[in-house]
């Protein structure tokens, strides 16, 4: 069931494209929906592949694809470095004298030096990706995700819903609204 609203804020004709008028909903929708694709979470500090990369090779030697694997994991997904933030810290590190890479069945494995061993002792014992406590884990993954559906699941009701539909959408979304912000108030 689709109900045409020429004019209003859901942008006439083009409301399928994504496109309303300046200042519509689509136009807010498209900036919430940014606001939760952002990669939360994904990016770390300048020196935080370095510190991970001596603080893994201090347990095992390894190969970068491990490496990269390896820090996903721990984080529980919500950091995966990329091979270019990963090869040329490995690098760098073989250049300062810190690791070792050995080349084995077309594969180079890292591992560190005395001085490298030294430099991973002498670290402050946390790891980068246990930084992360557990308030933020979930800043990083599942209230985005829920964020992104709700957009979706309004543009939906702004899209094909009636406008009884949209003014019963628009009343639970403030009721949605006032619980949330009751949730921050419990602290």
């Amino acid at each position: 069931m689709s109900t045409s609203f020429p004019g209003d804020i859901f942008g006439g004709a083009s409301r399928g494209s994504g496109q309303g008028r300046p200042g519509g909903l689509w136009d807010a929708m498209e900036q919430f929906r940014g606001m939760f694709e952002q990669k939360v979470g994904t990016r770390m500090g300048k020196g935080d592949v370095r510190a991970a990369v001596l603080a893994l090779l201090a347990e095992k030697p390894m190969h970068g694809y491990q490496i990269i694997q390896e820090i996903e994991d721990r984080s529980g997904g919500s950091w995966k470095p990329s091979p270019g933030s990963v090869y040329p810290t490995l690098q760098l590190l073989a250049d300062e004298g810190l690791i070792l890479a050995e080349e084995s069945n077309g594969r180079k494995t890292y591992s560190l030096t005395e001085e490298g061993r030294a430099v991973a002792d002498s670290a402050d014992g946390s790891a980068p990706w246990e930084t992360q406590g557990p308030r933020d884990s979930g800043r990083a993954t599942a209230l985005p995700k829920a964020g992104v559906e709700l957009a979706q699941a309004v543009a939906q009701v702004g899209r094909s819903g009636s406008a009884e539909q949209v003014q019963q959408a628009v009343a639970l979304l403030d009721e949605t609204r006032r619980k949330l912000y009751s949730i921050l108030a419990q602290d």
